[in-house]
C-alpha cells in the first residue's frame, strides 16, 4: 500500500511550484490535469494538484498540518512564498498554531508540538535522522 495526497486546485502548475518550495519537494513529471510534487528522500507521500472547474467552497475537510520548532521563521518564510495568514498564531492546548493558505485558498496549519508531547518527540527525532 502506497499514501498519496490529491489536493483539487483551478491551477495545478503554480500551486504544485508553492508547495514544492514550501515542502522542500520537487516538482515531478505528470500529465494534465494533473501535477505531483515529490520528496527526494521518499520518506513522504507525493502531492498531487489535479485540476477542477468549480473553485473552492468552504473549509477544508482535510488539510496538512507541518509540524515544527520554530513558528516565526517558517511562518514569515511561507508569507514570503505567497501564503495568506488565516489565523494568527496561539495556543490550542499547549500546541503553538496558526492557520494559512496556499495561493489558491486551501487552508494549512503550523503547529509547534509543546515539549515532553509525542508530537514533540517525534518531529524531533525526523529532524535529527535529517541531520
Amino acid at each position: 500500500m502506497r499514501l498519496v495526497h490529491i489536493l483539487d486546485c483551478v491551477d495545478p502548475q503554480p500551486l504544485a511550484e508553492f508547495w514544492s518550495q514550501a515542502l522542500g519537494f520537487r516538482v515531478g513529471s505528470w500529465e494534465p490535469p494533473y501535477q505531483r510534487i515529490v520528496d527526494p528522500s521518499g520518506r513522504w507521500p507525493d502531492l498531487i494538484f489535479q485540476a477542477v472547474p468549480e473553485a473552492k467552497r468552504g473549509k477544508n475537510r482535510m488539510h496538512l498540518d507541518i509540524q515544527l520548532t520554530d513558528m516565526r521563521g517558517e511562518l514569515q518564510r511561507l508569507l514570503e512564498l505567497g501564503a495568506q495568514l488565516v489565523e494568527a498564531p496561539h495556543d490550542d492546548g499547549g500546541y503553538e498554531i496558526a492557520t494559512l493558505a496556499d495561493p489558491q485558498g486551501n487552508e494549512f496549519c503550523l503547529v509547534v508540538p509543546p515539549p515532553g508531547s509525542y508530537d514533540h518527540d517525534h518531529l524531533l527525532a525526523v529532524e535529527a535522522s535529517y541531520a
